[in-house]
């Protein structure tokens, strides 16, 4: 376990840790879904959309195809999802338009207190498969108060491979136990331990929905398992 006095920053999973994914890119594409496909429920739309992430960062993570930013795979997955469902004709602007839904996504109602009260002691920053720009625009609508960008397009690898996680110590130039990484999501944070970072697990049991089966608690005995962003600042900051 590590020493709660060792930790000097921490890094935060966003999508699904920070703020809620599902109902942000839901509620963008509900209007869309209003004008060209109102048989097709927002939040399954939200879902296939997601559904996508992951295997199109696997051809990156793989070596498969040369790093390309997150916003770029998100409007080829999103077009991937609308030529499925037989979506057509839409104008290049409004695909667009939509794709920076995941630009315009609010924070789970914790998130921006706490990160206020561990600003005061630690670098807070995210690491995040988010590129910069969307980290930024994300940030600066949802009032979240980073300290530094950090995550896949510095690096320019996407989570979980390790350099994600070892380029970032370096960055920050810290040993890896004094960074802590801050994720709903026990393959993140299996990842990060494996390179030797302090590890937080904060439950986010409706991500994926009220039907959510996955990342429910804690896999593993992490450094720090809270229901919330507030428990784990009163763990870090006792005297506050």
């Amino acid at each position: 376990m590590t020493n709660h006095t060792e930790i000097k920053a921490l890094v935060f999973d966003v999508f699904g840790t920070i703020v809620d994914w599902r109902s942000g890119v839901a509620r963008e594409a509900a209007a869309f879904l209003h004008r060209y496909a109102p048989q097709l429920d927002a939040f399954e739309f939200a879902d296939a959309w997601r559904r996508e992430y992951s295997p199109a960062m696997e051809e990156i993570r793989s070596g498969r195809r040369a790093y390309v930013r997150l916003d770029v795979l998100h409007r080829e997955n999103l077009v991937k999802v609308l030529n499925r469902n037989g979506i057509v004709g839409v104008p290049d602007a409004e695909i667009d338009a939509l794709n920076l839904a995941w630009h315009r996504l609010d924070p789970w109602p914790d998130a921006v207190e706490a990160l206020h009260r561990l600003k005061r002691k630690f670098i807070v920053a995210p690491l995040s498969n988010g590129n910069i720009r969307l980290m930024v625009d994300m940030a600066k609508r949802a009032g979240l108060p980073w300290d530094a960008i950090l995550g896949a397009e510095v690096v320019r690898a996407y989570k979980p491979s390790p350099k994600v996680y070892s380029e970032t110590v370096e960055i920050l130039g810290l040993a890896p136990a004094e960074l802590c990484l801050v994720a709903a999501h026990n393959g993140d944070l299996a990842a990060a331990r494996r390179l030797g970072l302090s590890t937080a697990f904060v439950a986010r049991p409706t991500e994926h929905g009220p039907n959510q089966e996955t990342d429910l608690g804690a896999e593993q005995a992490w450094d720090f398992v809270v229901d919330d962003l507030g428990e784990l600042a009163n763990q870090l900051l006792p005297e506050a």
